[in-house]
C-alpha cells in the first residue's frame, strides 16, 4: 500500500474511533452546560478536519498521523454535535474550583492532544530531517 494512503487511512481510522467515543460518551451521560456556536465555526471544524485528512498524510510520520487522526476526531466530535443539537455543543466534564466552573467534552479534550502530539511529530521529523529543510522545492 502506498505510504500516504496507509498514513491517509491511520487519520480515518482515528478520526472515525475518538469521534464515535465523544459521541457516544455525550449521548450517554447528558450535560448541564452547552456552549452554541456560529455555523462559521462549524464550516472552520469541516475545512480542519478535511485539512488534517488531506495534508497530514504527506508527512512521512506514523505519529503525526495518529495525531491528527485525534485532533480530527476532536473536531469531527464537535461539529457533529454541533449540527445535532439545538442547545449547541454539550458539555458533560465538569471542574469547579474555587467558584470557577470549567466545562468541557471528550472531544475538547481530543482535539487538544492531538495537536500537542501532530506538533510535536512535526518537530522531531524537522530536527531529524534538519539538512533537507534548507533544500530548494
Amino acid at each position: 500500500m502506498n505510504p500516504v494512503r496507509r498514513r491517509r487511512a491511520i487519520v480515518l481510522a482515528t478520526a472515525a474511533v475518538l469521534a464515535a467515543v465523544d459521541l457516544l460518551h455525550k449521548a450517554s451521560v447528558g450535560a448541564t452546560y452547552h456552549h452554541p456556536r456560529p455555523p462559521a465555526v462549524g464550516l472552520l471544524m469541516a475545512a480542519a478536519v478535511v485539512a488534517l485528512v488531506v495534508l497530514v498524510p504527506r508527512l512521512p510520520s506514523d505519529a503525526a498521523s495518529v495525531g491528527a487522526g485525534i485532533a480530527a476526531g476532536g473536531a469531527l466530535g464537535n461539529l457533529v454535535s454541533l449540527l445535532s443539537s439545538s442547545d449547541g455543543v454539550p458539555d458533560p466534564l465538569v471542574v469547579t474550583h474555587s467558584g470557577l466552573v470549567v466545562a468541557f467534552n471528550l472531544a475538547d479534550v481530543f482535539a487538544l492532544a492531538g495537536d500537542a502530539l501532530l506538533l510535536s511529530a512535526a518537530v522531531v521529523h524537522a530536527l531529524r530531517n534538519r539538512p533537507a529543510l534548507h533544500e530548494s522545492v
